[in-house]
Order: C-alpha cells, then sequence, then structure tokens
C-alpha cells in the first residue's frame, strides 16, 4: 500500500519498520618470530561443558597446515586427558585446545579426515550435539549436503567459526581455497544465499600487518573472560567487506591498518537466525608453532604483535553461548517485554503521544493495537521504548512483527527508523540497524534478533523514526516478545 499520508495520527500507512529491530544483535601464512604474553586464565568448570567441534574433513592439514588440536580423533584426551602445556597435545592449535580444556568449560571433539559435516543425524560427531563448529582454513568445497548442515546448524543456534587464508593458499591443489571454501558455503547453499551472514571474503593476500581492535568496551568477543583484545596479526592473510544491508548484526571487530566501516575488516561478527558467527582473516594468528613433524610452522598465538589468544578463546566463549549463558545454564524461561501486542494500550511503553493505536489506515497483525511510528510525509521524529532487565546467565531473543509502507520513490533513503540499545544514562550503547523506505514491503514480517550480548544488563529497547518534509513512510510493529532461556 502505498501514499496515504497520516492526518495528524488518524490516517498512516503500515510498513514494516522493525525490520530494524530485526537485526538487533543487536567473524595460512607465515607468522612472525614467537614470544610470550601472560597465559590464559583458567576459568571455573561450567555447569554444562560447551561442546565445540573442530573440522579435520576438509585437509586442514594439508602442505605445512596443521590446524588441528591433538593427533588423537575425535577425542583429544586419548592423547593426554589432564594437559597442562601445549606441547601435551599434537598440532598447531593445541594452545587453543588445551586453554579450553584446561578452564573446565568445554567438552571438544576433532570430525576427522574421511568424515562428511552433518547435522540431525544420529551420528556422535554430528553438528546437533555441539554448540560451535570450527572450521580452520578449509581446503576442500563444502558438498550441498554438508552446506545445509552447516547453515541450518547456525540458523538453530549454533556458533560457527570461520578462519580463511589468503586468496591463492590452495594447500591441496584441488582449485579450491578457503577464500572459495567460504564464500561457497554462504553464496551457493539451500537454507539461504542472499547473504545470510553479511559479508563477503576478499581474494587479497594482505603480506603483514597488525590490524588493531575497534574501541567497544561491551563487546563480549573483544572483553570476553580470557582477555581483553587489542590486535591481531596478518602474516599472509585477508580481509571480509561487510554489508549491513543485507545482515545488519554484521560488525567488524578488528581492522586493517588504515581500514574501518565496512572495508578492511579482518576479524568480523554476524548472527544468522538464532547462531553466531565469527570470521578470522588469517590462519597465522591460530598457529601456535608446534605441531606433527614435517610442518612449517609458526607461532603467531604468542605473537606480541597481536592479543590472538584473547581473541580465539572469547570467540569460542561467544559463539558458545558461554559468555550469556547459551540457554545451558540455569535460566528460567520467560518472555519479559510488558503488554507486547500493545492490546493495554500505552501502559509498559514509552512512546510519541498517539503511535500506539487502533487507526484502521494501518491494521494491527493481530488484536486491535499496533504501534505506527512515522506516517505523516512531514519532518519528524517517533520514538518507541522499553526498558528491562536481561538475566545473567540466559540466552535473549527479540522477536516482533514488521511492517514497512511509503510513498517515497527512487533509490534514496529519505525516511529511517533505527533500532537502539540504551543504557542507565541515556547512552547509546548500540544502533544495530536502520531501516528507510528502500526496505518497503506488503504485509507484516516475523523478525528474531539475538540479544544475549546483553544478559546481566538493564537497557532500553528503543525505536526511533525520522520522517523527511515531503512523502510518509510508516513503519509499523506488532506482536514483540522478548524471550529468555
Amino acid at each position: 500500500m502505498l501514499g496515504a499520508t497520516r492526518s495528524g495520527r488518524s490516517g498512516r500507512r503500515t510498513a514494516g519498520a522493525l525490520a530494524a529491530i530485526g537485526a538487533l544483535v543487536v567473524a595460512g601464512g607465515a607468522a612472525a618470530e614467537a614470544a610470550t604474553p601472560p597465559a590464559a586464565t583458567a576459568h571455573p568448570a561450567a555447569t554444562a561443558p560447551h561442546r565445540v567441534l573442530f573440522d579435520n574433513s576438509k585437509a586442514e592439514t594439508a602442505g605445512n597446515a596443521d590446524w588441528i588440536i591433538s593427533t588423537s580423533q575425535p577425542d583429544p584426551l586419548a592423547q593426554n586427558p589432564s594437559p597442562g602445556a601445549d606441547k601435551d597435545w599434537t598440532g598447531a592449535l593445541s594452545s587453543w585446545g588445551v586453554a579450553l580444556q584446561k578452564s573446565g568449560g568445554y567438552a571438544l571433539k576433532t570430525l576427522p579426515s574421511g568424515n562428511t559435516i552433518t547435522y540431525g543425524t544420529s551420528s556422535a560427531l554430528d553438528l546437533k550435539n555441539f554448540d560451535t563448529f570450527v572450521l580452520p582454513e578449509p581446503n576442500v568445497l563444502l558438498s550441498a549436503a554438508e552446506k545445509t548442515a552447516v547453515m541450518q546448524f547456525v540458523k538453530n543456534g549454533g556458533g560457527l567459526f570461520l578462519i580463511s587464508d589468503h586468496t591463492g593458499s590452495d594447500r591441496n591443489n584441488d582449485g579450491a581455497d578457503a577464500v572459495k571454501v567460504i564464500n561457497d558455503l554462504m553464496s551457493n547453499n539451500s537454507v539461504d544465499s542472499t547473504d545470510p551472514f553479511g559479508f563477503s571474503v576478499d581474494s587479497l593476500n594482505i603480506a603483514t600487518d597488525n590490524p588493531r581492535a575497534v574501541s567497544d568496551s561491551s563487546d563480549p568477543v573483544l572483553n570476553g573472560s580470557f582477555g581483553k583484545v587489542t590486535g591481531s596479526i596478518i602474516r599472509n592473510g585477508t580481509t571480509v567487506t561487510l554489508k549491513p544491508a543485507d545482515n545488519a548484526a554484521a560488525k567488524g571487530e578488528v581492522y586493517r591498518t588504515g581500514s574501518s566501516g565496512n572495508t578492511g575488516a579482518f576479524f568480523a561478527t554476524s548472527s544468522f537466525g538464532s547462531g553466531r558467527v565469527a570470521f578470522w582473516g588469517d590462519s597465522s594468528p591460530i598457529d601456535d608453532g608446534t605441531g606433527q613433524s614435517g610442518n612449517t610452522l609458526y607461532d603467531g598465538w604468542n605473537d606480541p604483535a597481536g592479543t590472538d589468544a584473547a581473541l580465539a578463546l572469547n570467540a569460542t566463549e561467544w559463539l558458545s553461548g558461554a559468555s550469556t549463558g547459551g540457554g545451558t545454564g540455569s535460566c528460567t524461561a520467560a518472555q519479559l517485554l510488558a503488554n507486547p501486542g500493545f492490546e493495554s494500550g500505552s501502559s509498559g511503553w514509552s512512546a510519541t503521544s498517539g503511535i500506539i493505536n487502533t487507526n484502521a489506515g494501518e491494521p494491527a497483525r493481530t488484536g486491535a493495537y499496533k504501534a505506527w511510528l512515522g506516517g505523516k510525509g512531514t519532518a519528524h521524529t517517533d520514538t518507541l521504548a522499553q526498558t528491562v532487565s536481561i538475566p545473567a546467565g540466559c540466552a535473549a531473543s527479540l522477536g516482533f512483527q514488521l511492517h514497512i509502507d511509503t510513498a517515497e520513490t527512487g533509490g534514496t533513503a529519505y525516511d529511517t527508523l533505527k533500532v537502539q540499545v540504551v543504557n542507565a544514562s541515556g547512552t547509546v550503547l548500540a544502533t544495530p540497524v536502520t531501516y528507510s523506505n528502500l526496505n518497503a514491503a506488503s504485509g507484516y514480517a516475523q523478525r528474531t534478533v539475538d540479544l544475549g550480548a546483553y544478559a546481566g544488563q538493564t537497557v532500553t529497547l528503543r525505536f526511533t523514526a525520522t520522517e523527511g518534509s515531503k512523502l510518509q513512510t510508516s513503519f509499523v510493529l506488532d506482536d514483540t516478545a522478548l524471550t529468555v532461556s
């Protein structure tokens, strides 16, 4: 429906505005000389260990690569049940594995060479039995069935850790390097091939750089329990191009020197469905310099130019849900929003006068009331907000129905809806997504947003719609819910 201008508050057009909140989440070559920073801190055992599966089915040990946590597969504990140092397990990722094992909160397995990635089968190594799946520089294209398995795993709440290397790093000479494998997974699968994670891997070979982390004291990857992340290293690697218009959750965490915004992200995170995704543009930072004999390895894990150990471990924690409970702790399932369907008028909400109404110009999806932001066709701003306390140790998900319609034409975003997370002092913690008249579509659509990063905090969820001085755009919201489990 196009073009109906609202007069006062009586004639607004429906719009899929809340797609904005839908994205409120709100992801080698040679490494440098070895050094020894402080060891990762051990953590108390979790009530239920977070289960991590490392892949070794896609030529992760081809050439000089040795991207395994242990030669004992699938269970590294068969090599040493109580590892105290990285060499207690054999593999260039042994430092990663041993650090997780020593923390007491993780159960680790490896998918050995010759196996197939599956989801929903009876196999003990099926992805359904794990919280996080690590693909450390895969060098073989995933089959159609494997891509479906990985995408369904993430969509249904799993964590996916993608680690690339530079273009041309085809270690087994089969025509596919990690850049191609990862891009193929995201762009050629049966679940969602429309840029599902909001980024694409760049075909670059960056010889050397020391990328720096963004300044964000609330980010769980950069400030997790394994330490503060200040940066990383590139020793022949690549970056990603972010596409927030495709997935507003895509976020650059660590950037190549001189880069920012949507280009040059060396470490990035995103979400898809109920799951989380992390990307790292080089395998050098995860290489600890130890491994099987005959491989040429370098210690990037301990390189003083970066905080690679903290970055790998914090990201694993975040992907597994460990930093927010992940739904595996003692959390009481609940729906937290007051008056989620607006049927009690403005009760529970702080809103611009009149935007929660029964006006038939923009029908509610269910019941009689909805929240209708914008729709005037004059320069003004509408806001809708509610403060919520998200319990620590809970997974949190915001769901809502959204519709956007507009009288605007052409390819310019004239009218916008911002979704913001605000603290008690009124400081905006994040504006994870902005929608506009360009996102107009017929009907309501269900949207889901991961808010796990705010577990243990009291925050205000705020929607801000801003219209220009001419044609109207309506942002209409109904049937909201903030669920924790």
